[in-house]
C-alpha cells in the first residue's frame, strides 16, 4: 500500500504528543488518530502494531532534535575556548528543553524499552550514535575537552533537562545556566584564550 509520507510524519508526531501527555499506556491508534486529526483507523493503516508505532516515535524524536547542517556549522563557529563550550552546552540544553513533548515522550519510550527488547535495541543504538556523533563534532571543532568530559557533560545535562521539564522550580533558568558553566569549568581545563 502506498502511503503519504506527510501523513505518516503527522501520525508519528501525534504519537509523540500522546506519549508526552498520556504516557505509554495512553498510546493507542485511536488516540494517535485524534491527535493527528485524521480519520479513525488511519494509524492502523500506517503501522503494523503498537511496537512499530513506538519504534517510529523513537526515531522521529531524534530527527526533530537534530539540528540541520547549517545550524550544526553555526554551533561550532567561534573561539575554541572553555567559555564557548559552556555556551554551546547551554544552547543544546535550551534546544532540547524547547521540544518538551519530545523529551517527555522519550522518557516514556525509555521506560517502555525496559520491557521491549526491540525498542531497547533501537534506542540504545540511537542514543549511542548521538553521543558519539556529538563527541566527534566536539573534537573536530577543536573545542577543549576530551571525550570523557563530553560524556560526563551529556549525563549531567540530561538530568538538568529532566529537572527543567518536570520540576522547573528546583533549578530556575539562571541557576541552571550557572550550573552548566560550573560543570564545564570543572570538567574542562582552562585554555589560553579564556
Amino acid at each position: 500500500m502506498r502511503q503519504n509520507l506527510a501523513r505518516r510524519a503527522a501520525l508519528v508526531d501525534g504519537a509523540i504528543e500522546v506519549l508526552a501527555r498520556e504516557g505509554a499506556r495512553g498510546l493507542t491508534f485511536r488516540a494517535v488518530d485524534i491527535e493527528a486529526a485524521v480519520p479513525k483507523g488511519t494509524a492502523s493503516n500506517y503501522f503494523a502494531n503498537r511496537d512499530d508505532l513506538l519504534n517510529q516515535a523513537g526515531g522521529r524524536i531524534y530527527e526533530r532534535l537534530t539540528p540541520d547542517e547549517e545550524a550544526m556549522a553555526d554551533l561550532v563557529r567561534g573561539p575554541a575556548t572553555r567559555e564557548r563550550t559552556a555556551e554551546l552546552v547551554r544552547e543544546v540544553v535550551d534546544r532540547v528543553a524547547a521540544f518538551r513533548t519530545g523529551y517527555l515522550a522519550l522518557l516514556e519510550l525509555r521506560l517502555e524499552a525496559t520491557r521491549r527488547p526491540k525498542l531497547r535495541a533501537l534506542l540504545t543504538e540511537r542514543v549511542s550514535n548521538d553521543v558519539e556523533a556529538n563527541i566527534a563534532v566536539h573534537v573536530a571543532s577543536g573545542l577543549p575537552g576530551d571525550p570523557d568530559a563530553i560524556r560526563m557533560i551529556y549525563l549531567a545535562t540530561n538530568w538538568l533537562v529532566l529537572e527543567r521539564l518536570t520540576l522547573p522550580d528546583v533549578f530556575p533558568p539562571e541557576q541552571a545556566a550557572d550550573l552548566i558553566t560550573s560543570l564545564v569549568e570543572r570538567l574542562i581545563p582552562p585554555d589560553d584564550h579564556g
